[in-house]
């Protein structure tokens, strides 16, 4: 899953950077407004963890202006959003949830609530109402970050694992390599692990199963709907 972060504190935005890619994020880093909103228009991600005061302006012009987004051309009006900042009021925080935002964690916050809270946005966006994906006899724990077949536990890799989390949350929809590599790898790991992809789904098909992952030939990737 790629998280797009919105801080204009270095420290702050480099902690966080730190902190979710070892829990399996892929996560890029914008400073203002402007930089973020061209990301958002360049590229897709599947949250977006914002800050309110920026060095360009208010994060709450960012989060309208997503929100305003015509919902045919690009999902930004659907987009999970999770406010980060030290505004602790509650006028403030009915404010930003009034203006379209899922979420809101008031600094200083730990970690782990981030990564619960960003756990249950994106469950609700995938339409789960339940913290596991599964699909048969095979199940993942987003949290516990674990994958189990037939209620045996199975050792996948990070990469795997962020995979097969991708195509359950897509389930019954194909994922062109463009479009589940674009949610796999943030700027700075772009391109490192070109032609692999085909080697991970082939390990995963191994370990759970050969038609739990189905190829569109031409086309994509898909688990299909039970």
């Amino acid at each position: 899953m790629r998280i797009l972060v919105v801080e204009d504190d270095a420290g702050i935005a480099e902690g966080l950077r730190a902190n979710l890619r070892q829990r399996g994020y892929a996560v890029d880093v914008c400073d203002g407004v402007a930089p973020a909103w061209a990301a958002l228009r360049a590229d897709a991600f599947d949250a977006v963890l914002l800050d309110l005061g920026l060095a360009d302006g208010d994060g709450a012009t960012l989060l309208r202006r997503l929100r305003e987004s015509p919902e045919g051309a690009r999902p930004d009006a659907l987009l999970p959003v999770l406010l980060l900042t030290a505004r602790d009021q509650v006028r403030d925080r009915v404010s930003g949830l009034d203006q379209g935002a899922d979420d809101y964690l008031v600094k200083p916050f730990d970690v782990d609530e981030l990564d619960a809270r960003l756990r249950a946005l994106l469950r609700r966006a995938a339409g789960r109402s339940q913290p596991l994906a599964r699909h048969g006899d095979v199940e993942l724990d987003p949290a516990a970050r674990t994958v189990r077949r037939a209620g045996a536990p199975v050792e996948v890799s990070p990469r795997e694992f962020a995979i097969l989390r991708l195509l359950l949350d897509a389930r019954g929809r194909v994922l062109s390599r463009a479009q589940i590599e674009e949610h796999l790898y943030d700027w700075q790991s772009a391109g490192a692990e070109s032609n692999t992809l085909e080697g991970h789904i082939h390990r995963l098909r191994r370990k759970l199963g050969s038609s739990l992952i189905q190829t569109m030939r031409g086309v994509g990737y898909f688990i299909p709907r039970e």
